[in-house]
C-alpha cells in the first residue's frame, strides 16, 4: 500500500507552523518566502541542465515545499489551502484539454495553443473578470526576467500568426537592427544606442523561440562553455609562467581558436 506523502507533508507544515513547531517557520510570510521560491526554481533548472535525476528529484521536492508553505499561510488567513490549490489546478487542466477529456480535436499543437488563449478568455468571462477587452499579451507576469518575458510575449503573438515565416526573415531583421545600432553609435546617441541594443537582443532571442529552444538554457550552456575554455586558457599560460594580462589579444585569440578546434575534433570523435 502506497503512503500518501502529500498528506504527510501538509501535516508536517501544519506542525512546523504551530506554537509547538519551528520559530523560523512561524515567522515566515508570503513576502519573506519570495526569494526562496525563486531560488528553488532556479535550482530545479540547474538540476535539469546537469541531467542529474537524484538532484532533480530533491530540488523538485524543495520547490513543492514552497507551494505547500504558501498554501499553509493562506489557509491560516482563511483564504485557501493546498487541497484547494490542487482542485483548481485539476479542474483547469481538464477544461484546457478538451481534446483529451472532451470531444474537441486539433490539427496540430499550434492550433491547440490558439485555442488555449480562447479557453483562458472564457474562464475570465465565467469568473466575471472580463470587464473590458483584454490584450492577448495580458497574463505575462511583470516580474519575469526580461529574457523569459520576450519569449512569452512573442510566443503569444505568434499564436495569432504575428511571426516570421522562416529563419532567413529573422536573420534579415537581425542585420537591420545591427545597422540601426551602428547608426546610433555614429551619432553618439546614448539613449538610441541603448534602445537599439534592446531591439537587437529581442530579435536574436526570437531565433531560439522560433526553433523551440529555451533561450535561458542555451545561454547558460554558452556561459558554462565560455568559463571552461577561459579557465583552460588561464591554466595553459600559467603553466608556462605567463599571465593573461601580459599577453597580446592575438596570442589569446590564437590559443582560443586552436583550443576550440581541438575540443570540436574530440567531440566529433576525430
Amino acid at each position: 500500500m502506497s503512503t500518501d506523502y502529500f498528506a504527510k507533508l501538509i501535516n508536517l507544515m501544519e506542525k512546523l507552523r504551530s506554537p509547538e513547531g519551528c520559530p523560523w517557520d512561524r515567522e515566515q510570510t508570503h513576502e519573506t518566502l519570495k526569494p526562496m521560491l525563486i531560488e528553488e526554481a532556479y535550482e530545479v533548472l540547474e538540476a535539469l541542465d546537469c541531467a542529474d535525476s537524484e538532484k532533480l528529484c530533491e530540488e523538485l521536492g524543495d520547490l513543492l515545499f514552497q507551494v505547500i508553505f504558501h498554501s499553509r499561510i493562506a489557509e491560516e488567513e482563511g483564504r485557501f489551502d493546498a487541497q484547494e490549490v490542487c482542485r483548481r489546478l485539476y479542474e483547469k487542466m481538464v477544461r484546457r484539454h478538451p481534446h483529451v477529456f472532451g470531444d474537441r480535436s486539433f490539427s496540430d499543437s499550434k492550433e491547440l495553443l490558439r485555442n488555449w488563449e480562447d479557453l483562458k478568455a472564457e474562464e475570465r468571462a465565467a469568473a466575471g473578470q472580463r470587464v473590458r477587452k483584454q490584450s492577448l499579451l495580458d497574463g505575462v507576469p511583470e516580474k519575469l526576467p526580461a529574457m523569459q518575458t520576450t519569449h512569452q510575449l512573442t510566443s503569444k503573438a505568434s499564436r495569432v500568426g504575428f511571426d516570421w515565416s522562416n529563419l532567413r526573415e529573422i536573420r534579415h531583421k537581425i542585420d537591420e537592427e545591427f545597422e540601426e545600432l551602428e547608426r546610433a553609435l555614429e551619432k553618439d546617441d546614448e539613449e538610441a544606442v541603448r534602445e537599439e541594443i534592446g531591439d537587437l537582443i529581442f530579435t536574436v532571442l526570437n531565433v531560439a523561440r522560433f526553433l523551440e529552444i529555451d533561450s535561458e538554457t542555451a545561454l547558460r550552456r554558452a556561459n558554462r562553455k565560455f568559463k571552461k575554455r577561459f579557465r583552460r586558457m588561464e591554466r595553459h599560460f600559467d603553466s608556462h609562467g605567463r599571465s593573461l594580462k601580459d599577453l597580446t589579444l592575438d596570442e589569446m585569440e590564437q590559443f582560443w581558436q586552436s583550443n576550440k578546434l581541438g575540443l570540436e575534433k574530440k567531440t566529433s570523435g576525430a
